[in-house]
């Protein structure tokens, strides 16, 4: 697939994606969490404050430097990822409260993700430059997240029985486009690849990890149950590759800054695939 090509299909089928995700979604799922507001508030604190700060130390550990660690930071402040809600399921989680974090996560992305990776630019790149909150970078993030999950919530709530049907076979066009999308990104910046796995590997590695750990952890130190603890972990613990590649793609047109998620996209299925099979299989057994 050429890089043009590559381009302009990226944000189609990132599109395509969010308005799935918004087929799954009502109003509801946005009210919900005021009847879990510990579980979601500590969530959200951990995703958008203590994940970017792990993810700085992590750079600075591991040495990397310029759009490599911007793509990080990325990275890490884009939403859960679609496969969240999988991964929750099969954990023993609490599948409602992954839906409720998917949709104000993707709301609030809008906002903190330019903030993120402009701050990211201004320290990693040099001559400080920055995404900001410049209308036309704020503008794309706005029309790559949010408008296809309002679009796909619109058309749930006004073609119900579809959007039902439609539930399964969108979440498996959703696999497959996630898996094509981090394959083409690769494909494209293989050379790129192969110069800095020996860093990126062992960094999407550990962020993975904490993620998970501290999505599950930290809710457990206070006091949340084990099912939204479970559910924290995973949509803290599997970021959406996609919408950062396309962001480093379609936003800040860098395709070197979307190999950070790439590599992530692969690897993030090994650590999140052993926590849903070790919080399953203590399900019925004291909480961990």
């Amino acid at each position: 697939m050429g890089s043009a090509m590559f381009s302009i299909l990226l944000p189609v089928a990132l599109a395509l994606v969010m308005f799935g995700l918004g087929l799954t979604l009502t109003v509801g799922d946005f009210t919900r969490v005021l009847k879990y507001p510990k579980a979601a508030v500590i969530a959200l604190v951990c995703q958008m404050i203590v994940l970017p700060v792990i993810c700085v130390g992590l750079i600075v550990l591991f040495g990397l430097e310029g759009v490599l660690a911007v793509g990080m930071m990325l990275l890490v402040a884009s939403p859960g990822g679609t496969s969240a809600n999988l991964f929750s399921h099969l954990a023993g989680g609490d599948v409602a409260l992954n839906v409720t974090l998917t949709a104000i996560n993707s709301v609030l992305a809008v906002f903190t993700l330019p903030l993120v990776v402009s701050l990211a630019m201004a320290e990693f790149l040099d001559g400080g430059a920055s995404v900001g909150l410049q209308p036309a970078k704020f503008v794309q993030v706005f029309a790559i997240v949010l408008i296809p999950v309002v679009l796909g919530m619109i058309v749930r709530s006004r073609f119900t029985g579809w959007a039902e049907r439609m539930r399964k076979p969108v979440k498996i066009g959703s696999a497959v486009v996630l898996v094509l999308v981090i394959a083409a990104a690769i494909a494209q910046e293989f050379r790129t690849l192969v110069d800095n796995i020996g860093t990126l590997g062992p960094v999407a590695l550990a962020l993975s990890v904490l993620s998970l750990a501290i999505g599950y952890y930290v809710p457990r130190l206070f006091r949340v149950d084990r099912g939204q603890a479970i559910a924290s972990a995973m949509e803290i613990g599997v970021h959406n590759a996609t919408l950062a590649i396309a962001v480093a793609y379609s936003v800040l047109g860098d395709k070197a800054m979307a190999v950070p998620a790439g590599v992530y996209g692969v690897l993030m299925f090994f650590p999140a695939g052993v926590a849903a099979f070790l919080l399953s299989r203590s399900r019925e057994s004291a909480p961990v």
